[in-house]
């Protein structure tokens, strides 16, 4: 456990740095208005609408290029089909992620939803995007490659070349818990010595507020899924062979999973790679 000191000892009596829960959103700009919307987003709303509040203390951005949404699970026409988490699996571009300090979730949340349906009413927002998926998580653990890795709250900071996001169902009658143990006690171990991956977060869904703007979709389905997180030093596509491994395993199935690189904020970076053929 984190000490706390006290003012007379010349430190800090506000809470240790953990974190409790995250916001994810995983969002499509339409073709020819990427460039404004990524401009929008890192230049107002990464700060206005998330960044600015109380106890929100990390967040970043990251892409997925063509080449890279190419790699994803399920690939486009499986067997497997469209799942109500990500209708087209080609489809979300760019994912904003924000950690909120432990114990403040709820008071960040109302804070959050106020804060957006203000910026709608101020004419703040930007319409020419879709929500392909966004939604709430409360962190459950995190696995690291080395004993002394990059802690999960730092994750975000580090600016890690690429990050992994990957969602799991249980099979059957397992559990969500079930399916994490075996992550944490069974297949990482086994596969992350001498790999790209540092660290490995587990997080569970949380409920969305009822008046949260009504352009983000809700999915009942969440609670019995588990969203995996793998940052990465080098080659973000180290989720091959993961859907084997799960199928093997029989305790579960991957119902998306892709690669992402940061964004190079202040810059167009990556706007021109979004999809195959033509961006504009």
């Amino acid at each position: 456990m984190t000490a706390r000191s006290t003012p007379a000892q010349g430190g800090v009596t506000d809470d240790p740095i953990r974190i409790g829960t995250m916001l994810y959103t995983l969002v499509e700009p339409h073709r020819g208005h990427q460039v404004e919307y990524n401009r929008w987003y890192e230049r107002d709303h990464f700060y206005a609408g998330c960044q600015i509040g109380a106890y929100n203390f990390a967040g970043a951005r990251f892409v997925a290029t063509a080449p890279l949404k190419a790699l994803r699970l399920p690939a486009a026409g499986s067997a497997d089909g469209p799942e109500p988490l990500v209708a087209d699996p080609q489809v979300g571009s760019y994912l904003g992620l924000y950690f909120v300090l432990d114990g403040h979730h709820d008071e960040w949340n109302r804070w959050a939803v106020d804060q957006v349906n203000v910026l709608h009413a101020s004419g703040r927002m930007y319409e020419k995007r879709d929500h392909v998926h966004t939604g709430l998580y409360r962190f459950e653990w995190e696995h690291r490659r080395d004993e002394d890795g990059v802690p999960a709250e730092l994750t975000l900071d580090h600016r890690f070349p690429g990050m992994v996001s990957v969602f799991v169902e249980p099979r059957g009658t397992t559990s969500v818990d079930q399916l994490g143990r075996w992550y944490r006690d069974e297949y990482l171990p086994s596969v992350l010595p001498g790999s790209d991956v540092a660290t490995v977060l587990g997080f569970s869904p949380l409920p969305l507020l009822a008046d949260a703007p009504g352009d983000v979709p809700r999915d009942e389905e969440l609670d019995q899924r588990l969203l995996l997180l793998f940052f990465v030093d080098d080659d973000p596509t180290v989720f091959a062979g993961q859907d084997e491994a799960l199928a093997a395993s029989g305790l579960g199935r991957i119902l998306w999973a892709s690669p992402f690189i940061g964004t190079v904020p202040g810059t167009d970076t990556y706007t021109d790679q979004l999809w195959s053929g033509p961006a504009s």
